[in-house]
């Protein structure tokens, strides 16, 4: 009886928040599939009908998923990986391997990598090779079956695919497709790239081989979907060890969702962007301020989320700046407003800066000419301002073209927020002309 009754016992709210945290942010950072695709059904099935056929019946094939970054690609092909893996034929013959464009930077390393988890290292050796083709090709024959008729299926993902098309001869490229194409061993080629004219950077022969298959991840979400996908990311799963908290929390997350403001938020994140990864940044802002005093995701830490994900990191870092810095950004600022957005070099910010100290007796605001330079040297590292064009280079450094990278609306912002800016350089700033 009292094993039964120490099973049921609620747990402590700070092993329940804890709980929580781990649950929630392994979904949200390790990007763990989702039970189901809002919006990507159709893509779905597509690539997992394409994914089935080379793991269950040997059929090669060559895919693309192409779509703007953090439009879930790598969610997509996760998630259609787990349903296939649920078979058990497929999931003790599939074989992955998983490469990426910014990692493998060659095709040498990219064929290590290969041989690395395809775990033939051993079988490999010593062994020299001729060509890329032949390695390859050994390696694919090494996976054959005892009776040497039938080969087991390989999935290749291929991680910034448009990487990989910068490549010498792109031979990575042309061999795999050329495998595919030839049915010498079933394999499947899986390409995630952001680049919609991706296939006019293959070569000819390569472009030949391809399947010409694409599927597109534009992001038709509805703000219904979008509402209830941000519902299911912060909802626990039935199984949560404390049936009342958890039962709790998915009635406070459902609360949650149905506010007015929060909605407001939410719609407003949705029309600047509806990919999934900046969905699952503003709610891993609003996790971080769940305790135990605050056992729930209120409309305030969402308010305040919201604030962070749409805070501008160039204003920002213009609190950090001296005052000197600050006042050469003004005077760039009038310049701007002055020559129309004409490049301008240290020599014209100086003389303006200098218009400045004339109408005040003041002189806290004297520098000499070196601690200028340093200064404008500084905001060029920070690159607030970069140069108008390369041949500037070559030019005196207090005569090179600039241009400022700040918008006058950030500037006014970050003076409003300075911490004790002096009222008259507000005042400059805020003057139609220096």
């Amino acid at each position: 009886m009292s094993k039964r009754k120490s099973k049921d016992a609620p747990l402590p709210v700070g092993d329940c928040i804890t709980k929580v945290q781990t649950i929630l942010r392994e979904r949200l950072c390790q990007q763990k599939p989702p039970r189901s695709l809002e919006g990507l059904e159709a893509q779905h099935k597509h690539l997992l009908e394409l994914l089935r056929r080379t793991a269950a019946h040997g059929e090669s094939n060559s895919v693309l998923l192409v779509g703007p970054r953090g439009s879930g690609k790598t969610m997509l092909l996760k998630s259609v990986l787990r349903d296939l893996l649920r078979e058990a034929e497929v999931q003790k013959t599939l074989l992955q391997v998983h490469l990426n464009g910014l990692l493998q930077t060659d095709d040498r390393i990219a064929l290590k990598e290969i041989t690395r988890q395809l775990n033939l290292e051993n079988v490999v050796g010593d062994k020299v090779f001729g060509s890329f083709a032949e390695t390859l090709a050994f390696l694919l024959e090494a996976l054959k079956k005892g009776d040497r008729s039938s080969s087991r299926p390989v999935l290749f993902v291929l991680d910034e695919f448009d990487l990989f098309a910068h490549h010498k001869n792109q031979t990575l490229l042309y061999n795999l497709f050329d495998v595919s194409q030839s049915a010498q061993a079933p394999i499947a080629v899986v390409g995630l790239t952001c680049r919609l004219d991706v296939l006019e950077l293959l070569e000819k022969r390569v472009k030949s081989r391809f399947s010409h298959r694409q599927i597109h991840l534009l992001s038709s979400l509805t703000f219904p979907q979008y509402l209830h996908q941000v519902r299911s990311q912060l909802t626990l799963p039935d199984d949560f060890p404390d049936a009342r908290f958890g039962q709790d929390w998915n009635d406070s997350v459902q609360g949650l969702c149905e506010d007015s403001s929060v909605e407001e938020v939410l719609r407003r994140h949705f029309h600047s962007s509806k990919d999934f990864r900046s969905m699952q940044m503003l709610l891993m802002f609003c996790l971080g301020r769940v305790s135990v005093k605050n056992p729930a995701v209120r409309p305030v830490d969402l308010l305040e989320a919201s604030r962070l994900c749409f805070s501008d990191a160039k204003a920002n870092m213009l609190h950090g700046l001296s005052i000197l810095e600050l006042c050469l950004i003004i005077a760039m600022k009038h310049l701007n407003d002055v020559y129309e957005g004409e490049p301008f070099n240290l020599q014209m910010v100086h003389n303006e800066f200098k218009k400045f100290l004339q109408r005040k007796s003041s002189s806290m605001y004297h520098f000499e000419q070196p601690v200028i330079m340093k200064a404008f040297e500084h905001l060029q590292q920070l690159e607030l301002i970069r140069p108008a064009d390369s041949s500037s280079s070559k030019t005196q450094r207090e005569y090179q073209l600039m241009r400022l990278m700040l918008d006058p609306s950030q500037i006014m912002e970050a003076l409003q927020k300075y911490p004790q800016c002096p009222t008259d350089v507000q005042q400059w700033a805020m003057s139609a002309f220096g």
